[in-house]
């Protein structure tokens, strides 16, 4: 599975009231907690790799009060290199855990330590056969990300002009782009 992402800078604002204009479809709100983790027998800041466990709470009003849920939900998930110069695309390898405290526990144990935290607030809507995501990222600017799964390599290419196509129709310059993870952008790190 390939993740085809491009990611830019925008007032979220003004892009939801555009997306409310060209039809898009409000999926859910949510309130997610990344912890990103170093490896024991490899950089991943070298290797362009990350993994991270995600936990994430329904956002009951749309706009940030969390619902009632009792525990958050937990993902773990690898990501790959990215694999070109024109957008985030990597592969992607993620799935449910059922108890994300016992999850962090077995990798201190292996010997994987946290090495930060993201914390943000997000919009997800579908437009144009693409998830299109507000993002509101603690300590950084407003972001949008644009992204689509894809099968095979041969299908990167495609998803990605589609996706710089739909950004436009949002008013939005896939020139404006910001390949740095949330991660790399609160570390620090410079754009590709």
């Amino acid at each position: 599975m390939y993740e085809v992402e491009i990611k830019v800078p925008a007032d979220l604002d003004a892009t939801r009231e555009r997306l409310r204009e060209v039809g898009a479809e409000h999926v859910a709100a949510k309130r997610q907690r990344d912890t990103y983790y170093d490896a024991p027998h490899r950089e991943f800041a070298e290797t362009d790799e990350a993994l991270r466990i995600r936990r994430e709470m329904p956002l009951s009003d749309g706009e940030g009060s969390a619902s009632s849920a009792d525990d958050p939900a937990a993902t773990i998930t690898y990501k790959g290199p990215l694999l070109d110069e024109a957008s985030k695309t990597r592969a992607e390898h993620e799935t449910g855990v059922d108890d994300g405290e016992a999850l962090a526990a077995a990798l201190s144990g292996l010997g994987f330590e946290p090495a930060a935290t993201v914390e943000k607030r997000r919009e997800f809507w579908a437009y144009d056969g693409f998830t299109v995501t507000l993002d509101a990222v603690t300590g950084l600017d407003e972001y949008v990300e644009i992204e689509r799964a894809v099968e095979s390599e041969g299908e990167v290419d495609a998803a990605r002009e589609a996706a710089i196509e739909a950004l436009d129709r949002l008013g939005l310059d896939a020139d404006d782009q910001v390949r740095t993870s949330y991660l790399g952008l609160l570390l620090g790190g410079e754009d590709d």
